[in-house]
């Protein structure tokens, strides 16, 4: 098990600028960096990968922004713009070593609203297919794709581990995993170490954030329950911090971050480290 942060809590967009982060990451205790690359044109995987080298990190996940113009589920153009994305995003994996691609890869986030069933089913079966696609890719690649369920207001679509088990059996590809994150399972899961027991060997990328986006450990979450989970199914992935404070602007008002959850993003980040290395390790 390693313990990376997202780039999110610190920068957006991450730049060939942004990885001087890096040093700090290590001098935490970091062992791997989520890349959180808004577009492929802001950086070049090379040098990004030498910078990484450079401080004895890894990029173990890159993690997607999934906006109106990029839904599985949308407009043909934002269906497009999604595939677009997603493939451009494995390109650079490949050079950056990275294994998995991590998020809600079937739709876009903030699109939550009720729709007939019908139209709902048509929605599931287009995902289906357009993720099929994308996962003959990523398997030709060596890379997994793990679909994150979000709370009931980012998304109508996918909220539950159970919801994307389900997706999951009707893709039917080896490539398509679980990416489960504690924020969003806080708001919808009845019981958050049964959900990690559920997804078992299925889960592929795991988020850890306090149940007000701080700090993992300075909250009310079963840390201790989840890290019995986790060590019971065997899981030998990442366990990444991701968490969201005013600094970064733009991402502070995607995810309504409206105050300052810990006294400084640094605390969120150095403290979180220690916790869940005291606790899952």
């Amino acid at each position: 098990m390693r313990f990376g942060i997202n780039t999110f809590l610190f920068t957006s967009p991450f730049t060939n600028d942004s990885t001087p982060l890096f040093k700090d990451f290590k001098k935490w205790g970091f062992d791997s960096v989520e890349l959180a690359i808004e577009d492929p044109s802001h950086i070049d995987p090379r040098h990004v990968r030498a910078e990484l080298d450079r401080y004895g990190l890894v990029c173990g996940t890159v993690c997607g922004a999934f906006g109106p113009d990029r839904d599985l589920r949308g407009t043909p153009e934002a269906q497009q713009g999604s595939i677009d994305y997603v493939t451009g995003l494995m390109d650079q994996m490949a050079v950056l070593g990275c294994p998995t691609l991590a998020g809600p890869i079937y739709s876009a986030v903030g699109r939550a609203e009720a729709v007939p069933d019908k139209e709902r089913k048509a929605q599931w079966k287009l995902v289906v297919k357009h993720l099929k696609k994308l996962c003959k890719y990523a398997e030709k690649k060596g890379i997994t794709l793990a679909i994150e369920p979000l709370n009931r207001f980012e998304t109508d679509f996918i909220n539950t581990c159970e919801q994307a088990l389900e997706m999951i059996r009707d893709v039917g590809s080896p490539a398509l995993k679980i990416h489960l994150d504690t924020f969003h399972m806080n708001i919808e899961e009845k019981n958050l170490p049964h959900a990690v027991l559920k997804a078992g060997r299925l889960l592929a990328h795991f988020h850890a954030s306090g149940s007000d986006r701080g700090a993992p450990g300075n909250d009310h979450i079963d840390w201790i329950g989840i890290g019995k989970a986790l060590h019971k199914i065997k899981y030998q992935g990442d366990v990444v911090i991701e968490s969201f404070t005013p600094d970064v602007k733009v991402i502070a008002k995607a995810a309504s971050i409206w105050r300052m959850m810990e006294p400084s993003r640094t605390d969120i980040a150095s403290k979180g480290v220690k916790f869940l290395k005291r606790v899952f390790g």
